[in-house]
């Protein structure tokens, strides 16, 4: 992200109500202005979500982070496949497992995750292969069973995020033979009483360039705002955006499956 979209992103949540800043990546920490962005906005008084892949506070350039978001008292959601070694490092690749617990077991002595401090840590985990989630409170209930007996560990809350079809998992989809079958499975899920809780109903997108999107997933697929609305954050205004037409394809029904998924787990 330029110096001149984040300079815009920062001035549109002076200008608004907007509660929380969702800072996401990649990896977003990499940013060299990703301590100011923070700093500024806790100083508007909004809330701050970073979205940590935690295996980053354990490089020693950024091993400063840990203190630093508890000193600023952002949030922290972190993705976390399995608590299970060989699950974990066969998603996201040798290593990551053993990093992320140390992460993990480095924020709980920091305060995060514990009852009463407010330091946010959820972890965010979605199902391997062409499966919908499982419940998520009884998947949280869980974890925090087994990440307490096997490591002492400690976190918030545990959001359960359904695999959309776009993008290397459509890929797989598609090379698995799985594609036809999946899109089955959502649209056999699809409950309305999701929708209410969905992400692109209260969440503005913004890329790097700020091109403006519903969502995190019309971002990865450039299904831009209807024609009417603005199209990037150099010209947004709140009331434009609050009466836009939501862009929608095949990929929402993922959205809205079973108990529903968005940026914070379950909608429904």
């Amino acid at each position: 992200m330029t110096r001149e979209v984040l300079e815009a992103c920062l001035k549109f949540l002076a200008q608004t109500d907007i509660p929380t800043l969702d800072i996401t990546g990649g990896a977003p920490e990499m940013h060299p202005d990703f301590r100011e962005m923070v700093e500024r906005a806790r100083d508007l008084g909004r809330h701050v979500i970073d979205r940590c892949n935690l295996t980053i506070t354990r490089l020693p350039n950024y091993s400063y982070l840990p203190e630093f978001l508890a000193k600023h008292r952002v949030e922290i959601i972190a993705s976390f496949p399995s608590y299970a070694l060989k699950q974990t490092n066969a998603q996201r690749g040798d290593g990551v497992f053993e990093d992320s617990i140390l992460a993990l077991q480095h924020l709980n002595t920091l305060g995060y995750g514990r009852n009463g401090t407010g330091l946010l840590l959820n972890l965010v985990t979605n199902p391997v292969g062409a499966f919908l989630p499982g419940n998520q409170s009884s998947l949280e209930a869980d974890w925090k069973r087994q990440l307490k007996h096997r490591y002492q560990i400690e976190f918030n809350n545990l959001y359960t995020i359904t695999n959309m079809p776009i993008s290397r998992y459509l890929d797989y989809l598609i090379r698995s033979g799985n594609l036809e079958t999946y899109m089955e499975k959502l649209l056999n899920a699809f409950n309305p009483a999701t929708v209410a809780g969905l992400m692109c109903r209260t969440t503005l997108s913004v890329s790097w360039h700020g091109t403006l999107y519903d969502c995190d997933f019309n971002q990865m697929l450039d299904l831009g705002f209807d024609s009417q609305s603005p199209k990037t954050i150099f010209n947004a205004k709140i009331e434009d955006l609050a009466n836009r037409i939501i862009q929608v394809g095949q990929h929402c029904y993922g959205c809205t499956a079973g108990l529903g998924s968005s940026c914070g787990g379950t909608t429904a």
